[in-house]
């Protein structure tokens, strides 16, 4: 007669035993158990952090966007709410104003940043595209003493350079005219290495080495092997050039004198400054507002449109 175990017969092995432990709390069969609040707690707080974040970025944006359908009495009165609309929808009536005070001069301002803005993020891009593709792929004498100056430039303030970009255009007699607020904006230190750095990961040199293979000349190499790989590296440093072109407000205000040259930024901060003047200067904070909110808004359209070249590109580093 033989005496059997659950999972085995007796004297066999502990190996071939089937033993059934005891489950302890807390404990799943792969591993630890998860505490199921603790997670999700997390993920709670994550998410408010989020929220607020949020909310810091948009509520400035809604502000500019209720200001903007607001009169002058709208927006000081108590009654209203500034963060809400007003009972008397103004936006119309601001715009109509924007086209006919001073000659409809904030149309031509807004023009003057589009003109402004477009000449220097297309000029700048092409530039930071040749020299990073340039610092990237070509070992030449003092490619890193000058890569380290280049990025030491990015650290020195734009304000620190407007003076002596003044002299140095005044003498050129350059100062006045639109050229005096393209050509400093030409300079993308940061778009450079941008662009050095995004061709060193996506557009590997046995490519290239195959297309010399078969008798590709370098700029062929460049335009019809490496810029198609390059597309989300030119839309961002465009962006960044055209944002920062049309934000630039010091630079305009030194070397621009005449109101019809002026952007939208220096023009919107001079009726600001008359709005500020007291009994004896005008009341145009409803212009300045509505001014703003339309300024925005090809910045945003640009952003919206252009996005899913960073989308291409992100996918791209995927797979790579």
């Amino acid at each position: 007669m033989s005496l059997q175990t659950t999972g085995g017969a007796a004297g066999a092995p502990p190996s071939e035993q089937t033993v059934r432990r005891p489950r302890r709390p807390g404990r799943g069969a792969d591993g630890p158990d998860h505490d199921a609040r603790g997670p999700r707690g997390s993920r709670l707080g994550s998410h408010l952090f989020l929220l607020a974040l949020v909310l810091y970025f948009i509520t400035p944006l809604w502000w500019l966007v209720v200001g903007s359908t607001k009169s002058n009495s709208g927006l000081f009165a108590s009654s209203s709410s500034p963060l809400w609309f007003a009972d008397d929808f103004a936006f119309v009536d601001n715009v109509q104003q924007l086209w006919t005070y001073q000659g409809g001069i904030y149309f031509t301002w807004l023009g003057n940043s589009f003109f402004y803005a477009l000449a220097a993020g297309v000029g700048a891009t092409i530039l930071a595209l040749f020299a990073g593709y340039g610092f990237a792929k070509y070992r030449f004498r003092g490619r890193n003493a000058a890569f380290a100056l280049l990025l030491g430039s990015v650290m020195v303030p734009l304000t620190a350079l407007v003076i002596p970009t003044f002299v140095l255009l005044a003498e050129m007699d350059l100062v006045n005219t639109r050229w005096a607020v393209i050509l400093p904006s030409l300079l993308s230190p940061l778009g450079v290495y941008l662009v050095r750095v995004y061709t060193q990961d996506v557009v590997p040199d046995e490519m290239l080495d195959a297309a010399r293979v078969d008798g590709a000349g370098e700029l062929r190499l460049f335009f019809q092997v490496a810029l198609p790989l390059l597309r989300p590296a030119i839309v961002t440093v465009l962006l960044l050039t055209v944002v920062a072109t049309w934000n630039n407000y010091f630079l305009a205000l030194t070397m621009v004198r005449s109101p019809e040259l002026l952007p939208i930024t220096v023009g919107l901060a001079q009726w600001q400054a008359l709005s500020s003047g007291g009994a004896g200067g005008e009341t145009l904070w409803n212009l300045v507002v509505t001014g703003a909110f339309l300024s925005i808004i090809p910045l945003v359209v640009a952003f919206l449109a252009l996005q899913r070249y960073w989308q291409g590109g992100l996918a791209l580093g995927a797979i790579k």
